[in-house]
């Protein structure tokens, strides 16, 4: 019983610390790429407003998009995985 336990604590600080980097990494992109549409427009002569107006409206899309949920699924995907395996291992 303390094995499970120990398992299920260090899996789940594993995968809070994967999860945090895969939010930054994401988040990181997404601005990149803000930026970059921000500096075409602006070339273009279209853009309506600051670079970083541009980048905070598209920021508060991405924090509702489907894209940061299904980064939630670190936690789900391997957890799964681990049960079946476990019940494949103990009851198949």
């Amino acid at each position: 019983m303390f094995a499970l336990l120990r398992l299920i604590v260090v899996g789940f600080v594993v995968l809070t610390i994967i999860y945090i980097g895969l939010s930054l990494y994401s988040r990181s992109v997404r601005k990149g790429k803000l930026r970059a549409e921000w500096r075409e427009q602006a070339q273009a002569g279209v853009a309506e407003q600051t670079e970083d107006a541009f980048v905070d409206i598209g920021m508060i899309e991405y924090d509702n998009s489907l894209r940061r949920k299904l980064i939630l699924g670190v936690y789900v995907v391997p957890t799964v995985l681990v049960g079946v395996i476990i019940y494949l291992t103990n009851f198949a």
